[in-house]
C-alpha cells in the first residue's frame, strides 16, 4: 500500500498532468481558430504565448503539502478512490510511454 506522502506526490504530479493537457488542447483549439481565420495568425500566436506563460507560472508555484494534507481530509472516500483510479491511469499511461 502506497505512503500518505506518495498520494500526495501522486496527486500533484496529476496536477502538472492535467496542466500540460490543457495547454496542449489550448494550443489545438487556437490553431483551428486560425484555420477558420477567426483569429489572425498573429493573434493565435500570441494567445498560444499567453497561455504557455500561464502554466509555467501555475507550475513554478511552489507546493503547499500542508495545504494539500488539509484538502485531502475534506475528500470523500468516493473521491479519494476517483482520484487514485485516475492516478493509476495516469501512472499506466506515462509506464506505457516511457518502455
Amino acid at each position: 500500500m502506497l505512503n500518505f506522502s506518495d498520494d500526495v506526490k501522486k496527486v500533484f504530479l496529476a496536477g502538472i498532468g492535467a496542466a500540460a493537457t490543457t495547454a496542449e488542447k489550448a494550443k489545438e483549439l487556437v490553431d483551428q481558430l486560425v484555420k477558420k481565420g477567426e483569429l489572425t495568425v498573429e493573434q493565435g500566436k500570441v494567445l498560444n504565448e499567453e497561455l504557455k506563460h500561464a502554466v509555467k507560472e501555475k507550475l513554478s508555484t511552489p507546493v503547499d503539502a500542508e495545504g494539500i494534507k488539509k484538502d485531502l481530509e475534506k475528500v470523500s472516500k468516493e473521491e479519494l478512490a476517483a482520484i487514485k483510479e485516475k492516478i493509476e491511469e495516469l501512472q499506466a499511461k506515462s509506464d506505457e510511454e516511457d518502455k
